[in-house]
């Protein structure tokens, strides 16, 4: 936003002390609108100038971008950080304590970092991560899951999956964290009625779930999510080799009717196949299946003398997801997935499945992370005070 150039000439005949105070009673309260649509947002609208509040860090670096997972379904994999354990009503720090917590986040593109209220950027989070059209229910749930994380992951300091050279950033734009989108993005994806109705509907999203995370026992959960399940979640000990309560299989039969990404075909040459998984091109079409998991996914494939994980398929491969069978014809392998992500955590076409059935969005994130509630965010550590 360009700064207001006061030309205080206009005001000379009221006399240089009304002129003054004139002055300082117009920006007092250009401030004071300001400060509140910044810190606690407008009730019934977007502001779209709100980004242009925020602090600009320029980057110390200028060479390189901050690395992108290729494959765009997978955020939020678990830290194996040992995390600063923080309960949600262990210090006595009031909602206005939370709300002056402000998240740095690296733009991989502009290789800059931001710097903005939490709030602000959960809003940018559900933009990036979940479709507008989606049932609000449903983008209400993911903004308390995006919340959670973020929330988290500062508590705990976690600066894992940064580029080595920001540092100083709490998080990224890129899907190695969420996907956050900027407000002059959004400014430009949408035009006429449809921006007001999407940008109002976004912003009912996040004030409406304001200050709410996902808690276990009182903590603050790793709150994984991914896009489309297989027709049921995977415990986070099956893909990550970690053994979180709240993070367990379930069903979720709302995915196969609605999602356009549950199912998936691929097909590649042998020589390809074998490259990629580094074994022998005659041992492919002895491939076989070994156990699965209780998610119904991949658990171990045998190729030859090898063997490798659902997970290790998938990422090796590409693959959208650790369900899939395959067949071989000629010198070409066609390999069909089920899902598309890791499939830990909330399902986001299932919760918009679960949304439109008429559920909340406590109903969708307590039943995808097990035995967990919803609570206000309480309990800043010294480190963000």
């Amino acid at each position: 936003m360009e700064r207001m150039k006061w030309k205080t000439k206009r005001y000379r005949r009221f006399g240089r002390g009304t002129s003054r105070w004139w002055l300082g009673f117009t920006f007092g309260l250009l401030l004071a609108v300001l400060v509140k649509e910044f810190v606690h947002g407008s009730e019934s609208h977007v502001d779209p100038n709100k980004q242009s509040t925020v602090e600009i860090i320029e980057s110390a670096s200028l060479q390189g971008k901050a690395a992108v997972s290729n494959n765009q379904s997978d955020r939020n994999t678990p830290s194996n950080r040992s995390s600063q354990t923080v309960t949600a009503d262990s210090q006595s720090a009031s909602l206005s304590d939370y709300d002056r917590m402000w998240v740095r986040v690296y733009l991989a593109e502009d290789k800059r970092i931001e710097k903005m209220p939490i709030e602000l950027y959960v809003r940018g989070v559900v933009a990036g991560e979940m479709p507008i059209d989606f049932e609000l229910e449903a983008l209400k749930a993911q903004a308390i899951a995006a919340r959670t994380y973020i929330y988290k992951r500062m508590l705990s300091a976690d600066h894992s999956d940064l580029p080595s050279n920001e540092q100083e950033a709490d998080v990224t734009d890129t899907v190695n964290n969420q996907v956050y989108v900027s407000m002059s993005t959004l400014l430009s994806r949408w035009s006429g009625k449809e921006k007001e109705e999407n940008l109002k509907k976004l912003n009912e999203a996040v004030e409406q779930t304001r200050g709410q995370i996902i808690t276990y026992e009182g903590e603050p959960i790793q709150a994984a999510f991914f896009s489309t399940s297989n027709g049921y979640t995977e415990n986070a000990s099956d893909y990550w080799s970690i053994d979180l309560p709240y993070l367990r299989s379930v069903a979720s039969p709302w995915d196969k009717a609605i999602s356009p990404r549950y199912k998936e075909t691929v097909t590649m040459k042998l020589n390809a196949f074998s490259a990629k998984l580094g074994v022998k091109k005659n041992a492919i079409r002895s491939m076989r299946i070994v156990d699965t998991t209780e998610g119904k996914r991949i658990r171990t494939v045998v190729i030859g003398d090898e063997s490798f994980s659902g997970r290790e398929m998938r990422e090796k491969l590409g693959l959208a997801s650790s369900q899939f069978n395959w067949t071989i014809q000629d010198d070409e392998i066609t390999i069909t997935t089920y899902g598309f992500g890791h499939g830990v955590g909330m399902s986001q076409w299932g919760a918009n499945g679960m949304a439109h059935s008429g559920q909340t969005a406590k109903q969708i994130v307590t039943y995808y992370y097990s035995g967990t509630k919803v609570q206000e965010a309480k309990g800043l550590v010294e480190s963000l005070s």
